[in-house]
């Protein structure tokens, strides 16, 4: 059992004596240091503290003590032990300390990308609050907040980082924290008023068979370098292309073992963690392949298939590589900075092409590109058969590389083209025109007629049976269709300006 007091030990030189919580614990004193300061006049003959508030708050502390020591089993326990039990509470836990721990785990568990996503948003964190040391009790929700809009103008990393950030805080929360036991280290939680935002939604990025078809023909630019970015760059998006949309980091950490009979086998770094199937496919690999497999393959005792690992720290620095010499090659096409390829466009253009232009649903697309399509736990139960995937792989690259096929989204480009707007929809007073005029969705007015020169005689026309009651400034959507051509146009106009 252990007994305390409030007690004062020796004067310091500015005249006065820190306040200690003495405890005795079998027959040993240990000595807690409390905030509290007191002089001589705080002190009755005996030494003893005599001042009301200063043993008031002693005495809530003893009784918190009493109550938290009631809860364990201490009789074995030294008076040191019992000291640090109870003066661990009142310690501000580190946060970034706990974070790092929480990274180095995930790293020895083998999820190094998702630890490194961690890392940048605990550094991005220690930025903002200008010291490697983030403490627990600093993490308020007004804080966060603020941490939180200095993060507004990135894409993604305004939602990745926070969620990263809030995670390590309940794993800490999970293991400092006892409230069966009353034991309550992280006293501040301030996640649930902290606003997290959604990511930007990502940019479709996949381009033609007509655009993959010229970037893979066109010649490289010249380059001094023996291993030139650019053609790294076109090799990695072929291969991408026709392995049905594998990422680097797949490619990069593919071993001889995995490549048996001309097919690879393997499981998708990204979510091989939180599947059932541990994200396990086998995809055949076309011949037009053959000789960047033969370009890139690593020396016979290395266990590796391709040398990249040789020539790069790891995936990642791989990845910006073949980045980088695809931005090349786009940049040889003349292609627009805003608008230049990177890796995953091919990824992307892989599945548009063979669900525009092969006819695959979109279920026979994912399980291609190794989706787990909302059926993660049923795919661990089977071995599926993945022939279905490498017959997809094959039509895909039959059409981008083997035939001279419009695709659908090539097309759609050439109708969406600004050069072609007025060739689509241009009227003549011989051509029949069927046009509606809406207001918040109900009809206003309709014509059917000839003798139209161009849209703006439609819409006046159409303008003349408009209420009186429509205020100014408002919008009316014009609906004006060319029936010969059976082509229909939409257009926006408001009140005191376009009618």
């Amino acid at each position: 059992m252990a007994i305390f007091k409030a007690i004062v030990r020796t004067k310091r030189k500015d005249g006065f004596y820190q306040v200690y919580i003495r405890c005795v614990h079998n027959r040993k004193p240990g000595y807690i240091k409390t905030d509290k300061l007191v002089t001589d006049k705080q002190l009755d003959r005996n030494g003893d503290i005599d001042d009301p508030f200063v043993n008031e708050y002693c005495a809530r502390r003893i009784l918190e003590f009493t109550q938290r020591l009631n809860r364990k089993e201490i009789g074995k326990w030294t008076v040191k032990q019992v000291v640090d039990f109870l003066a661990m509470e009142d310690e501000d836990l580190c946060f970034s300390d706990y974070a790092r721990l929480h990274i180095d785990r995930m790293r020895d568990r083998g999820q190094v990308r998702n630890a490194r996503n961690y890392e940048l948003a605990l550094q991005h964190l220690e930025r903002y609050a200008g010291t490697t040391r983030v403490m627990f009790a600093q993490l308020i929700s007004t804080w966060v907040n603020n941490w939180i809009k200095d993060l507004e103008m990135t894409a993604r990393a305004k939602e990745m980082y926070p969620v990263c950030m809030r995670q390590v805080f309940r794993e800490a929360v999970k293991e400092h924290n006892d409230y069966d036991n009353n034991v309550v280290r992280i006293k501040t939680n301030p996640w649930p008023k902290v606003k997290i935002p959604q990511a930007d939604r990502a940019e479709k990025r996949a381009i033609s068979a007509e655009e993959c078809r010229r970037f893979f023909s066109v010649a490289l630019p010249e380059s001094l370098s023996s291993r030139p970015k650019g053609e790294l760059g076109r090799d990695v998006a072929m291969l991408v292309l026709c392995l049905a949309g594998i990422n680097t980091v797949d490619l990069f950490n593919l071993k001889k073992s995995d490549y048996r009979h001309g097919v690879i086998a393997y499981k998708r770094a990204k979510t091989k963690k939180s599947r059932a199937d541990e994200a396990y496919i086998e995809m055949k690999v076309e011949p037009i392949l053959l000789p960047l497999f033969e370009k890139y393959r690593a020396d016979d005792k290395d266990p590796y298939l391709f040398n990249w690992h040789k020539r790069y720290a790891d995936s990642d620095s791989f990845g910006a590589n073949a980045n980088a010499g695809i931005k090349d090659v786009c940049k040889a096409l003349e292609i627009p900075e805003d608008r230049r390829y990177c890796v995953y466009t091919f990824r992307h253009t892989w599945g548009t092409i063979a669900q525009n232009d092969c006819g695959a649903s979109i279920s026979e697309v994912g399980f291609a590109m190794n989706h787990s399509g909302g059926h993660n736990i049923t795919r661990g139960y089977i071995k599926p058969d993945f022939s279905p995937a490498w017959e997809l792989n094959a039509k895909v690259v039959e059409f981008i590389f083997f035939s001279n096929a419009p695709s659908k989204q090539g097309a759609a480009q050439d109708l969406n083209h600004p050069k072609n707007e007025d060739r689509q929809f241009r009227l003549s007073p011989k051509k029949l025109v069927y046009a509606r005029a809406y207001f918040r969705g109900e009809l206003l007015a309709e014509v059917t007629d000839i003798g139209f020169s161009n849209v703006d005689e439609v819409m006046a026309r159409l303008a003349t049976k408009f209420p009186d009651t429509i205020p100014p400034g408002c919008s009316v959507y014009f609906r004006i269709k060319d029936v010969d051509a059976d082509i229909e146009v939409v257009y926006e106009r408001t009140k005191g300006k376009g009618f």
